[in-house]
């Protein structure tokens, strides 16, 4: 049987809290900024825990079987 590997994309993007929670960036912060805000781009900047409806498919990706 092959070993079961964690997806690549997910690991690079995802970091687990001492809790076990999950982290991720906010998305469309990364080009296109003069249209927006300077409060919109302060709070994209932080960083937030995964959603509960999005936490079992992502822990999917991240935990090896």
């Amino acid at each position: 049987m092959p070993k079961v590997k964690t997806n690549s994309g997910a690991k690079k993007r995802f970091t687990f809290t001492g809790t076990g929670k999950i982290k991720r960036r906010h998305a469309y912060k990364s080009h296109i900024l003069t249209k927006k805000s300077k409060k919109r781009k302060r709070n994209l900047g932080k960083i937030v825990v995964v959603d509960k409806a999005n936490l079992n498919s992502i822990r999917e990706l991240l935990v090896k079987k």
